[in-house]
């Protein structure tokens, strides 16, 4: 594709950065309108239909991220672009922005990613170490996400073949015990972040770090995790992905590891060593060996659907997430009509969009 002018550039940040638009609804967006000035233009009626007013996001509030973002260092990643990882961009809801420092060709590389707990036991963050090493020297990228514990183990097994993806803006360092190692990954490795600079990280931020972890990768390896660890949260992702999902046995005596022995329970693959993850990684085709697998369905649809009058869909929504699939069928209206009725209830801060193309009205 040509490249995207600054000024689109500029629009494209000031779309995203607006409220109540997401990934998909940006992506959209820009599919009914053609350009992103254009989508921004669109906005307030789209909300008046929806019932309410509507303010994009300041023109002074993204010419001061810009700033930021040239202090920092960093540049910005946009998803149509050549340079955008690959299989990153074939998951559903991936980032139409990211920012990054180092070197973007680590992605285009066999990727992997480790993670664990962050409070791990000695001998599984030594394993962590050595898994991410034997990678390393197979020829794979290691992706983690910087946490204290596993990530950090992995990120220094592999370096510097590794990607740190954090939460928080790419300005921002956290843990602030591993602001040395942030550091050294954007000057010596890729560090890569979705959240505009000047974000600190929140609760809600991290699983969607961990959504980019695992869609960069072919297949995510958990070194033990306990039930309920935004490891497994990766992990679910990563299946949902269609990517292997591996995990590391240990006792069922030990907490730490009853996330992982939950996983291979319900199908992940066990492996015992770096060659038992790279084997089963080398030349991955896209059908992973593990039955461990969350899968969602997602429409295609024509930019001419949108012209349609949108479904009145409301009254088949509640705070319960439902798959846009259940909708279609039952609404008996076009995948355009449905997107469009959605499309306008997202804008006006009244839906919420899940994993796995669900969506559910705000309480």
């Amino acid at each position: 594709m040509s490249a995207i002018t600054q000024p689109e550039a500029f629009a494209r940040i000031r779309l995203l950065r607006s409220p109540n638009i997401g990934p998909v609804s940006y992506r959209q967006l820009l599919r009914r309108f053609g350009n992103a000035q254009a989508a921004l233009d669109a906005l307030p009626d789209l909300a008046k239909r929806g019932g309410k007013g509507y303010q994009a996001a300041p023109v002074a509030g993204i010419e001061a991220e810009i700033t930021a973002m040239r202090k920092a260092g960093a540049r910005y990643l946009f998803a149509d672009t050549p340079d955008y990882p690959r299989l990153l961009a074939e998951m559903d809801g991936a980032p139409p922005i990211l920012s990054y420092r180092g070197d973007l060709s680590l992605a285009t590389r066999p990727c992997v990613a480790i993670v664990g707990a962050r409070n791990a036991s000695a001998a599984a963050v030594k394993l962590a170490r050595e898994f991410a090493l034997g990678l390393a020297d197979a020829g794979f990228t290691v992706v983690s996400g910087l946490a204290r514990g596993i990530d950090g183990a992995a990120h220094e097994g592999s370096f510097p073949a590794t990607i740190g993806v954090i939460a928080s803006g790419i300005d921002i360092a956290y843990p602030p015990q591993h602001a040395a190692l942030q550091e050294r990954i954007g000057s010596e490795a890729l560090l890569i972040a979705e959240e505009p600079c000047g974000t600190e990280p929140r609760g809600n931020l991290f699983p969607k770090r961990n959504r980019v972890i695992a869609g960069l990768a072919s297949g995510t390896l958990v070194i033990e995790a306990a039930p309920k660890s935004g490891s497994l949260i990766t992990a679910r992702l990563a299946a949902e992905a269609g990517r292997e999902v591996m995990a590391v046995p240990g006792s069922p005596l030990e907490p730490r590891s009853q996330g992982c022995n939950q996983l291979i329970r319900d199908g992940a693959v066990l492996v015992q060593s770096a060659a038992d993850a790279a084997e089963l990684l080398s030349g991955f085709d896209g059908t992973p060996r593990s039955a461990f697998r969350e899968t969602g369905t997602s429409f295609d649809y024509g930019a001419e659907e949108f012209d349609a009058d949108p479904a009145d869909v409301e009254n088949l929504l509640t705070t319960a997430p439902v798959a846009v699939d259940e909708l279609i069928r039952q609404s008996g209206e076009s995948a355009g009509a449905v997107h469009t009725a959605l499309l306008e209830l997202e804008i006006v801060g009244r839906l919420t969009r899940h994993a796995g193309g669900r969506v559910s009205l705000n309480a």
